[in-house]
């Protein structure tokens, strides 16, 4: 059996130059956030299905039930897990100097490791979604500690990028186009949706990506949204639409397109020209200092002009666009939100809804804030494409 203790004393590994500032970088942004706040320390607390936060603090890509990255006012950084086989991973990365294995619900590593520094006032990133017998248990094993939500701290530290960061998601965006290449080359009347997913799949594994979060929908306009694949044949004449979402270094890097089975017919031309229009209009106001919500009313004008307005509620779509980092659906959502947008904000504009003209459509880029406007991650052509002439004709 793996010795606890040895894996728990081993050194973390040493980082490379450009890793070591990114690092310094994040402990000086969290730093002074806490400090502004009246912190004495933030807990990044990761569940199998949101584990971002932790992964800004060790840069490790974790599998435990239960995930605690613990980042001092002054003091190393450490992480906690449930899963003995993410202790080796989060040391090797040197991102943490301690890396140490817990058990729920009492977490009696972690509980002594707050002791022992004396911490008082604590931030806990996704402090919402702590298990109430957990929750209860921490709480009880740390009396006189006060735990705070941090939860919007650390969206907002992760909401601009750095350049480091930026480098991975341009490699993810690489990956993104490979995939809608891959999406396109495998349509034809007679696979399935299934078929289809499995041939990007396969694409983007081949590639590298650790994960893919994908919807996709295929039929005409009687299509409403976007499911996960089902067994649906592809037919002639179909409009096959996809959200497809490869996750690289640990970054989501969305790209939002439509292709027709067989040539376009005019109504699916007029859909995809009143989306690119929308899409447009929501880049064309993007740079620092616009709010999320300024780009939506930009979208949706869009449709109001051509008599679709009632086609912007919340009855026929969920939102213009949304964040996109290290985690899929982030920090900010593109829709009566009046988060101001600095640069360095990466997230992607998406007018996707349902129209009488054609069913629902799907057309979005992700982009980058900068200094004079939007930077598109993708080089994937902004139209309409065919199964007859191939991803790249």
């Amino acid at each position: 059996m793996t010795d606890v203790t040895t894996l728990a004393a081993s050194a973390p590994s040493a980082l490379e130059p450009a890793d070591a500032a990114e690092r310094a970088l994040r402990h000086r942004k969290l730093r002074a956030a806490m400090a502004e706040q009246g912190l004495d320390a933030i807990l990044a607390y990761a569940p199998a299905w949101r584990r971002e936060n932790v992964r800004y603090l060790t840069d490790t890509s974790v599998g435990g039930t239960a995930t605690f990255a613990l980042l001092p006012l002054d003091g190393p950084a450490t992480a906690y897990s449930t899963r003995l086989s993410d202790l080796a991973p989060l040391l090797r990365t040197g991102w943490v100097d301690d890396a140490r294995l817990i058990a729920l619900p009492g977490a009696e590593a972690l509980v002594d490791a707050v002791a022992e520094l004396g911490l008082r006032r604590i931030g806990v990133g996704h402090l919402e979604l702590l298990p109430l017998g957990f929750d209860r248990a921490i709480r009880e094993g740390m009396p006189g500690v006060e735990l705070v939500s941090a939860t919007t701290l650390l969206d907002e530290a992760r909401m601009v990028k750095s350049a480091w960061e930026l480098e991975r998601m341009r490699t993810a965006a690489a990956v993104s186009d490979a995939a809608w290449n891959a999406f396109v080359e495998v349509l034809e009347p007679g696979i399935t949706e299934y078929d289809i997913v499995a041939g990007v799949e396969a694409e983007i594994k081949r590639l590298g990506a650790e994960d893919n979060f994908m919807l996709i929908a295929s039929g005409t306009d009687e299509v409403l949204g976007m499911t996960p694949p089902s067994r649906r044949v592809i037919q002639a004449g179909d409009m096959v639409r996809t959200e497809l979402t490869p996750q690289t270094g640990g970054y989501w890097l969305q790209i939002c397109r439509s292709v027709t089975v067989g040539p376009p017919s005019p109504e699916q031309r007029r859909s995809f020209e009143l989306f690119r229009e929308a899409a447009d209009a929501g880049f064309a106001v993007v740079k620092p200092g616009v709010t999320a919500h300024e780009i939506a009313v930009a979208e949706n004008d869009v449709f109001r002009r051509h008599g679709l307005g009632e086609y912007c509620s919340d009855q026929w779509t969920r939102v213009r666009g949304h964040g996109v980092g290290l985690h899929l659906d982030e920090t900010p959502i593109i829709e009566g939100n009046h988060t101001v947008l600095p640069e360095g904000a990466t997230f992607i504009i998406h007018p996707n809804t349902f129209t009488p003209i054609a069913g629902y459509h799907v057309f979005g880029d992700q982009v980058v804030v900068t200094a004079t406007g939007a930077e598109y991650f993708v080089s994937t052509e902004r139209r309409l494409f065919s199964s007859d002439e191939g991803s790249r004709r």
